[in-house]
């Protein structure tokens, strides 16, 4: 690796295990001895309890226990889940309804926690599950994201979670009233199930009045927080572990219910206890993602100048608060709103609902797509309005000086968007579209080709630790603060400390996700991982050499001792000492405190990758079918230190955006029913819904971070789904449609294009 310099490519050390079935995840590492759990779950969206007889249940075979809410507080665990809320436009914090981690009284959505059923075998606990005595008498049910309707919780009139806003509304309608031109548009985005390859699960187990929690997270220290707080124990005597993780995409960054009672269980019964969720249970229970409707608006001068933009957005909650829910349609959303032009005059606000669904939190981008999709919406909106080419538009009125402070506070370091543009225009050979349109007239079809100029912010804690410490068989333990779900970190920690330190890669193993191992970390999300985590690396390997160097010193009677990233040198002479021979001259000397070194880093503030995508499409009018026959990627993401994994990251996020703009869609009956709930009803990209995806790089480094990286996990996403919906659009123009909405399945498309109406079809 060292030959062609740093930041190279290098094989992924975990695809071995990973593609030889030796992978260590959650339900493979589970006590042989653990009982296994099934939670019996609501049928309906909304209803109070009027009975429930769990006796019959808990007399079945090999049943330990049946446990209820009631039971639960009866041993004194905290019901009550704890959100994130935000602070109303008048200056009000935004409401925090209970949630209980079991139903009390009353369900507010089709597959809420009930009870849990815990018993020797699985088909045992599923089994006595069915023998629970339960009836209830149905409430009205809310299922859109409009206010009003019967109050899902008190303390939140008209089902309004949060009423949020951010800008000068009185500035931004006066610039619109003065503007040449106008555009206004409502966009819809359509509401997403994750579904990692993994689905949720844990094991619980208690020794020595201390409980250790294995889920397959997205960090350990949140959980351990929230164990703390409703089991009522002591920090220190609750330990959250990660094993080996299969996708996140943020449904896994977050607490949820059926740790805490799993948790409890394995105390309550002195056994471990385990829960793997099944597929349908995922669907029906892991937060979704999206699900909001803006209503935006662009002023324009004579000289089609951005002068003011402004959105409105309805975001539907689902029953509860999620950790982050409130955060993501308003805070995290608004920190690229204006995109990557340069407008003062903004406004947002911002509602949430709740409604009888799954809660709605975090999902690949949290709340960068759905803010990026909307505005390049409407920049090809307003380029067709207003007759003028839409990449002449954008670059016109693209930020072109840095550093950049946004209407929104967010102070862009740097960027060079003209020249990002003039690259993925290269690449996707747009001057040779015409020709390629033609061509598909003739066989039949429409295509259409479709832009997207995104920017993204990381998110997530600007701090991180590190931790070094030289074994006594050889190896080099890195302890990192975040969590892998898949991304390589493995491998791209260890050559990251290889590069700056000289330590041979292949003696370095990563070490993460065990609370008791690492006391504190940012965990993995908002495509901070590699940044900050390198940055706290770059702090312990400077610390670790001002430590080695006086001992050095003395050790080999010199005045001076220099590193120079390999080696330890001492002017004029041929000394050349390695980190790991000076770990183990240390050994010798008995200079224990030598052998570990750890280290916190805080960044400056945020990088912002950005970048240009540009899709092409094919549509066949006789049946709708919509296929991306050309997908074409420029990125900025500043200094890249694993390129091929960068481009990784990049493809399945496209894949990820495609899947919502021309497959995935969640459904719900009047009722609050799920009827997506199988893989048979819910539509899941496939390989075969996936073109080859042209991948290249603008970099200007990034000065929020030694490193000179900005993020690249959520960008593919972010800039995927207008990328796709403009070229819809495009196609479909000449045919005379002009309003798409996500996803552009087959019956939608082709009901657009016979001027029918494809929610009555649906």
């Amino acid at each position: 690796m060292d030959k062609f310099g740093k930041a190279q490519t290098a094989p992924r050390r975990e695809d071995v295990r990973f593609l030889t079935g030796a992978g260590r995840y959650v339900d493979d590492i589970a006590p042989g001895d653990a009982l296994h759990a099934i939670f019996f779950r609501s049928p309906v969206a909304h209803a109070d309890i009027a009975v429930l007889d769990v006796q019959e249940a808990r007399a079945a075979p090999g049943v330990q226990a049946v446990l209820t809410a009631d039971d639960l507080e009866s041993a004194g665990v905290e019901l009550a889940m704890k959100a994130d809320t935000v602070k109303n436009r008048d200056g009000t914090d935004a409401p925090d309804p209970f949630r209980p981690v079991l139903a009390k009284g009353r369900v507010r959505h089709v597959g809420e926690a009930i009870a849990i059923v815990i018993a020797e075998t699985l088909d045992q606990a599923r089994d006595a599950a069915e023998l629970i005595g339960f009836d209830y008498e149905e409430r009205d049910v809310h299922i859109e994201a409009t206010p009003g309707g019967l109050a899902l919780h008190d303390v939140a009139p008209d089902n309004i979670a949060y009423d949020w806003a951010l800008g000068d509304e009185e500035a931004t309608e006066a610039a619109f009233a003065n503007a040449a031109h106008r555009v206004e548009m409502r966009v819809e985005h359509n509401r997403i199930i994750p579904n990692s390859m993994e689905p949720r699960g844990c094991f619980a187990e208690w020794a020595e009045g201390r409980v250790h929690l294995s889920v397959n997270g997205q960090g350990v220290w949140g959980a351990k927080r929230v164990l703390t707080r409703q089991l009522g124990l002591p920090g220190d005597d609750v330990r959250v572990t990660n094993p080996d993780v299969g996708g996140g995409f943020g449904t896994k960054a977050m607490m949820y219910p059926e740790y805490v009672v799993v948790a409890h269980a394995a105390r309550a019964l002195g056994r471990p206890v385990r829960w793997m969720s099944e597929r349908t249970e995922a669907m029906l229970t892991d937060n979704a993602g999206r699900d909001l409707v803006s209503t935006a608006r662009m002023a324009f001068d004579d000289d089609h100048r951005l002068i003011a933009y402004r959105v409105d957005i309805l975001s539907n909650l689902g029953a509860y608060n999620s950790q982050f829910g409130q955060f993501i349609q308003s805070n995290a959303s608004s920190r690229v709103l204006t995109g990557v032009y340069d407008v003062q005059d903004v406004f947002v606000s911002a509602k949430g609902v709740y409604t009888n669904t799954t809660p709605v939190d975090a999902y690949r981008g949290a709340g960068r797509p759905e803010a990026i999709y909307t505005i390049e919406r409407m920049m090809d909106r307003a380029a067709r309005q207003m007759g003028v080419d839409p990449w002449a538009l954008r670059e016109k009125n693209f930020i072109k000086t840095f550093p950049y402070k946004t209407a929104s506070g967010e102070l862009y370091d740097v960027g060079d968007f003209t020249r990002v543009l003039g690259r993925v225009r290269r690449e996707a050979d747009v001057a040779g579209f015409p020709a390629r349109r033609e061509a598909a007239k003739a066989a039949g079809k429409l295509r259409g080709i479709g832009l997207c100029c995104y920017i993204e912010s990381i998110l997530g804690s600007a701090s991180e630790d590190a931790k070094i410490e030289f074994r006594g068989d050889g190896t080099v333990a890195l302890y990192v603060g975040t969590q892998s779900n898949g991304q390589g970190h493995e491998t791209v920690f260890a050559h990251f400390l290889a590069d700056r330190s000289g330590i041979p890669a292949e003696q370095i193993v990563v070490v993460q996700g065990d609370s008791d191992l690492i006391p504190q970390g940012g965990g993995t999300g908002g495509s901070r991982s590699v940044t900050v985590q390198g940055t706290a690396t770059i702090a312990t390997i400077e610390k670790m050499v001002a430590a080695f160097q006086p001992f050095l010193q003395e050790a080999l009677e010199v005045e001076a001792v220099d590193f120079d990233g390999t080696a330890f040198r001492a002017p004029g002479t041929n000394y050349a000492i390695t980190l790991v021979e000076a770990a183990e001259m240390a050994r010798k000397a008995g200079r224990d405190e030598l052998l570990t070194h750890a280290a916190s880093a805080t960044l400056p503030g945020r990088s912002y990758p950005n970048g240009a995508h540009v899709a092409e499409v094919e549509v066949d009018p006789e049946t709708g079918q919509v296929d991306v026959v050309a997908y074409t990627v420029t990125d900025d993401f500043g200094v890249l230190i694993h390129p091929q994994l960068a481009e990784g990251q990049v493809h399945g996020g496209v894949a990820q955006g495609l899947g919502q703009a021309i497959t995935e869609r969640v459904v719900f009956d009047e009722t609050g029913q799920l009827l997506t709930a199988s893989f048979m009803d819910y539509g899941m990209p496939r390989a075969d819904t996936l073109p080859m995806i042209g991948f290249t790089t603008e970099p200007v480094p990034s000065t929020a971070n030694p490193i000179g990286m900005k993020g690249c996990g959520e960008a593919g996403t972010v800039g995927a789904l207008a990328a796709i919906a403009n070229a819809v659009a495009d196609a479909l123009a000449p045919a005379g449609v002009t309003d798409v909405q996500m996803p552009f399945t087959p019956l939608r498309v082709w009901s657009w294009l016979n001027q029918e109406d494809p929610i009555a079809a649906e």
